[in-house]
């Protein structure tokens, strides 16, 4: 029985090698290696490995301390959650719920998602669609990496004006924003159709 498939790069449709061959299919006009159930499964595994590395990262990286600051002889000492909690009690209601679902729960969101689909597959096939969307959409608007570029320049700025030395959140929050990229970018949407055909 043949088998046939369109390259994802330039749309030609081609046969493709039986299944047993070890060969990476390759198309026949632009020469990108064609993606195979085989090659499918690898990347959700990668997929999957990823986003639970970030997701176990996720939590230190907002609960630990992220700075040790020393200023005029006061020592002050807080985490990212901790930060959102304090702007929240002292009145600062926008920035806090605006950091608190740009920063936190969008990103969690987006790892929970990669995760169900790559590995967990507790929803139904027909709603793996509507969570890809979702991801993609939540994707454009967690700011994980951005706040990480923000902290970054803050440390720059301050140097000269304040004492401070990092947190064990820094490294945390560093793996966890380049484990949830590596996440993203292994991902392979076509999985879901495959499945879904």
């Amino acid at each position: 029985m043949d088998f046939y498939q369109a390259c994802h790069c330039c749309g030609l449709i081609q046969r493709l090698p039986p299944v047993s061959s070890e060969d990476v299919p390759v198309c026949f006009r632009c020469e990108t290696r064609l993606v195979t159930s085989r090659s499918r499964i690898h990347s959700a595994s990668r997929t999957a490995a990823a986003a639970c590395g970030a997701f176990v990262l996720f939590w230190p990286a907002i609960l630990l301390p992220v700075l040790k600051i020393e200023k005029l002889g006061h020592v002050q000492e807080s985490s990212i959650l901790g930060g959102i909690i304090d702007l929240l009690r002292h009145g600062n209601w926008f920035v806090g719920v605006v950091v608190l679902i740009f920063s936190i729960l969008f990103p969690l969101t987006k790892l929970l998602l990669l995760l169900e689909l790559s590995l967990c597959e507790f929803l139904h096939r027909r709603h793996k669609a509507a969570t890809l969307r979702l991801m993609e959409h939540l994707g454009k608007w967690s700011m994980m990496d951005v706040m990480l570029l923000a902290f970054l320049v803050m440390l720059v700025k301050l140097g000269n004006l304040v004492q401070f030395q990092l947190g064990p959140a820094v490294v945390a929050f560093t793996l966890c924003v380049t484990m949830s990229m590596i996440a993203s970018l292994s991902f392979d949407p076509h999985s879901i159709w495959e499945e879904t055909s």
